[in-house]
């Protein structure tokens, strides 16, 4: 279990750092707790515990920088409390057995999703809070709690491109917003797997204290480099899921 728990520990290290950057963290967090032996429900529980705390420490980060903005906010999260509490009811209905090639397909889907995105958000072209950017918000934020609270991986990653369409951010506010918003599904999932008992916290505990230590590590960085660091490593970790996945499925 020790061994396990290094390797757990250093995957939610690197996970909250590239989700601090680039969103999709739990795309290597989440196949790290299957592969350490931890049964699906259990793993999305207590990859949930441990990456609130992550997002939390990021969310406090980008705050201080200037880079979330409040009165959009304030429409947004509560319809992603209400959908990540309609995920995570969903997704603990699910026969475990069916769940890991969910979670595998899905996993997929980003991989595939992220490698296609266009190199948008370069430049800060917002202009005001429409009626019309509203609407689309709030969809945004509903569909995505409810992703983000059925499954997760990659809810960081729309996010910021979701943000960047509606809104014309640029990454670096995009990424300060959707972590704000994420961190809202993420304490409305965790309190409904900490309700149904879904949360391992003697390993959940010390993967979230090396998780908040990646996401401050990411933070820093995404605020300094923007633009030229988040692509690359949105890019990059997207093709190798993929090329794992795919590996996996014909072995």
């Amino acid at each position: 279990m020790t061994i396990s728990l290094i390797f757990l520990c250093i995957a939610g290290f690197f996970a909250a750092f590239v989700d601090s950057i680039a969103g999709g963290g739990g795309i290597i967090s989440v196949p790290a707790f299957l592969l350490a032996g931890i049964p699906p429900h259990i793993t999305l529980g207590t990859n949930k515990f441990s990456s609130t705390c992550a997002s939390f420490t990021s969310s406090l980060k980008f705050m201080q920088s200037g880079k979330v903005d409040l009165k959009i906010l304030r429409f947004l999260l509560p319809f992603t409390l209400i959908g990540a509490v309609l995920g995570v009811n969903t997704v603990l209905i699910i026969n475990a057995k069916y769940l890991n090639m969910i979670v595998l397909t899905l996993l997929l889907f980003v991989g595939i999703y992220s490698l296609f995105s266009k190199e948008i958000g370069k430049e800060d072209k917002f202009k005001a809070l429409t009626k019309k950017n509203l609407i689309l918000g709030i969809l945004l934020a509903l569909s995505l709690g409810f992703y983000d609270g059925f499954f997760g991986p990659g809810t960081g990653s729309f996010l910021i491109f979701g943000l960047i369409g509606i809104y014309n951010f640029d990454f670096v506010r995009s990424a300060g917003n959707g972590k704000v918003l994420n961190f809202g599904s993420n304490v409305a999932s965790l309190i409904m797997f900490a309700f149904r008992g879904q949360i391992n916290y003697k390993v959940g505990i010390p993967v979230a204290i090396f998780m908040i230590i990646g996401a401050k590590f990411g933070t820093k960085v995404a605020l300094k480099n923007g633009a030229k660091i988040i692509k690359p490593l949105f890019v990059t970790m997207s093709l190798c899921v993929a090329l794992k996945i795919l590996y996996g499925a014909i072995k």
